[in-house]
Protein backbone atom coordinates (compact mmCIF):
# COMPACT_ATOMS: atom_id res chain seq x y z
CA UNK A 1 0.00 0.00 0.00
CA UNK A 2 1.14 3.55 -0.67
CA UNK A 3 2.99 5.29 2.10
CA UNK A 4 1.11 8.45 3.05
CA UNK A 5 2.87 10.85 5.38
CA UNK A 6 -0.05 13.22 5.81
CA UNK A 7 -1.28 12.21 9.28
CA UNK A 8 -4.70 11.23 7.90
CA UNK A 9 -6.49 8.01 8.71
CA UNK A 10 -5.79 5.12 6.34
CA UNK A 11 -9.35 5.30 5.00
CA UNK A 12 -9.31 9.07 4.45
CA UNK A 13 -9.88 10.60 1.05
CA UNK A 14 -6.72 11.71 -0.76
CA UNK A 15 -6.23 14.35 -3.44
CA UNK A 16 -4.61 13.47 -6.74
CA UNK A 17 -1.48 15.28 -5.60
CA UNK A 18 -1.28 13.20 -2.44
CA UNK A 19 -1.73 9.98 -4.40
CA UNK A 20 0.87 11.06 -6.95
CA UNK A 21 3.38 11.86 -4.22
CA UNK A 22 2.79 8.59 -2.36
CA UNK A 23 2.89 6.35 -5.44
CA UNK A 24 5.44 8.20 -7.56
CA UNK A 25 2.97 8.35 -10.45
CA UNK A 26 2.55 11.76 -12.06
CA UNK A 27 -0.86 13.41 -11.90
CA UNK A 28 -1.29 13.49 -15.69
CA UNK A 29 -0.74 9.71 -15.77
CA UNK A 30 -3.37 9.21 -13.06
CA UNK A 31 -5.83 11.31 -15.09
CA UNK A 32 -5.02 9.32 -18.23
CA UNK A 33 -5.53 6.04 -16.39
CA UNK A 34 -8.97 7.27 -15.33
CA UNK A 35 -9.84 7.48 -19.03
CA UNK A 36 -8.33 4.09 -19.85
CA UNK A 37 -9.58 2.05 -16.86
CA UNK A 38 -13.34 2.43 -16.31
CA UNK A 39 -13.07 0.93 -12.83
CA UNK A 40 -10.80 3.78 -11.68
CA UNK A 41 -13.33 6.42 -10.66
CA UNK A 42 -12.20 8.70 -7.84
CA UNK A 43 -14.85 10.95 -6.35
CA UNK A 44 -15.14 14.35 -7.99
CA UNK A 45 -16.31 17.26 -5.96
CA UNK A 46 -16.91 20.91 -6.74
CA UNK A 47 -14.62 22.28 -9.39
CA UNK A 48 -13.80 18.75 -10.58
CA UNK A 49 -11.35 18.15 -7.74
CA UNK A 50 -10.56 14.45 -7.42
CA UNK A 51 -10.63 12.55 -4.15
CA UNK A 52 -9.23 9.04 -4.09
CA UNK A 53 -10.66 6.46 -1.70
CA UNK A 54 -8.47 3.68 -0.29
CA UNK A 55 -9.83 1.27 -2.94
CA UNK A 56 -8.96 3.77 -5.69
CA UNK A 57 -5.39 3.98 -4.40
CA UNK A 58 -5.19 0.18 -4.27
CA UNK A 59 -6.37 0.02 -7.90
CA UNK A 60 -3.80 2.64 -8.95
CA UNK A 61 -1.09 0.54 -7.31
CA UNK A 62 -2.33 -2.59 -9.08
CA UNK A 63 -2.36 -0.85 -12.47
CA UNK A 64 1.13 0.49 -11.77
CA UNK A 65 2.38 -3.00 -10.93
CA UNK A 66 0.87 -4.53 -14.06
CA UNK A 67 2.01 -1.80 -16.46
CA UNK A 68 5.30 -0.59 -15.02
CA UNK A 69 6.68 -3.65 -13.28
CA UNK A 70 5.19 -6.67 -15.02
CA UNK A 71 5.29 -5.19 -18.53
CA UNK A 72 1.61 -5.40 -19.43
CA UNK A 73 0.24 -3.15 -22.13
CA UNK A 74 -2.74 -1.04 -21.10
CA UNK A 75 -4.98 -3.44 -23.00
CA UNK A 76 -3.42 -6.41 -21.22
CA UNK A 77 -3.71 -4.69 -17.85
CA UNK A 78 -7.40 -4.04 -18.50
CA UNK A 79 -7.91 -7.71 -19.30
CA UNK A 80 -5.99 -8.75 -16.19
CA UNK A 81 -8.12 -6.48 -14.03
CA UNK A 82 -11.26 -8.02 -15.53
CA UNK A 83 -9.85 -11.42 -14.61
CA UNK A 84 -9.54 -12.57 -18.21
CA UNK A 85 -7.54 -15.81 -18.23
CA UNK A 86 -5.73 -14.91 -21.46
CA UNK A 87 -4.15 -11.91 -19.75
CA UNK A 88 -2.62 -13.98 -16.98
CA UNK A 89 -1.19 -16.72 -19.11
CA UNK A 90 -0.87 -15.32 -22.59
CA UNK A 91 1.03 -17.76 -24.79
CA UNK A 92 4.38 -16.72 -26.09
CA UNK A 93 4.19 -16.68 -29.87
CA UNK A 94 7.22 -18.22 -31.53
CA UNK A 95 8.43 -16.41 -34.62
CA UNK A 96 8.13 -18.51 -37.72
CA UNK A 97 10.77 -18.26 -40.45
CA UNK A 98 9.49 -16.63 -43.61
CA UNK A 99 8.48 -18.78 -46.54
CA UNK A 100 11.51 -19.79 -48.61
CA UNK A 101 13.89 -19.52 -45.66
CA UNK A 102 14.98 -23.13 -46.20
CA UNK A 103 16.50 -22.15 -49.55
CA UNK A 104 18.30 -19.12 -48.10
CA UNK A 105 19.78 -20.86 -45.06
CA UNK A 106 22.47 -22.87 -46.91
CA UNK A 107 23.53 -19.71 -48.78
CA UNK A 108 23.80 -17.73 -45.53
CA UNK A 109 25.87 -20.50 -43.94
CA UNK A 110 28.22 -20.46 -46.94
CA UNK A 111 28.62 -16.68 -46.62
CA UNK A 112 29.32 -17.05 -42.90
CA UNK A 113 31.95 -19.69 -43.59
CA UNK A 114 33.57 -17.45 -46.24
CA UNK A 115 33.70 -14.57 -43.78
CA UNK A 116 35.22 -16.74 -41.07
CA UNK A 117 37.87 -17.94 -43.51
CA UNK A 118 38.63 -14.37 -44.59
CA UNK A 119 39.00 -13.20 -41.01
CA UNK A 120 41.27 -16.07 -40.01
CA UNK A 121 43.58 -15.55 -43.02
Amino acid sequence: MAEFDDHKDDGALRTIGEVAKATGIKTHVLRYWEQQFPSLKPLKRSGGRRYYRAEDVALVERIDRLVNREGYTLKGAKAALRGAPEAESAPVVQAQPPAGADAILPRLKAIRDDLKAALSA
